[in-house]
């Protein structure tokens, strides 16, 4: 499988708690929010990202009650939000998330500690 083609990481200076979002960081924030917003989404992606390092496609596939083929459209999605990126080996794909985008997601949302 060839490796897809990440969104830029728009850099986020500044939590939205602080200031406002230019319009390119409000898009790459709807995109992650968007891609984690389904439930299957939202639990591959703690899976992977939970997993400490790469997870094979099948060993996530039996979390879920749902068949092979929606995993990988959902996974798919989760690529194309940047959260996550693969390989394929042989008949098996590995995935693992992308650190610098979840920073940027946590960086977004976090709130001043209270003094």
């Amino acid at each position: 499988m060839p490796k897809q083609e990440l969104p830029v990481l728009t850099t986020c200076c500044t939590p939205i708690s602080e200031a406002a979002l230019d319009p390119a960081q409000a898009a790459d924030g709807a995109a992650v929010f968007k891609a984690l917003s389904d439930p299957i989404r939202l639990r591959l992606m703690s899976i992977i990202a939970s997993a400490g390092e790469e997870v094979c496609v099948c060993d996530i596939t039996p979390h879920f009650e749902v068949s092979g083929p929606t995993i990988s459209h959902h996974l798919k999605v989760l690529r194309e939000a940047g959260l996550v990126d693969c390989e394929r080996r042989g008949t098996w794909v590995y995935y693992w998330p992308i650190p610098e985008r979840l920073t940027w997601l946590s960086t977004l949302l976090s709130v001043p500690a209270a003094v």
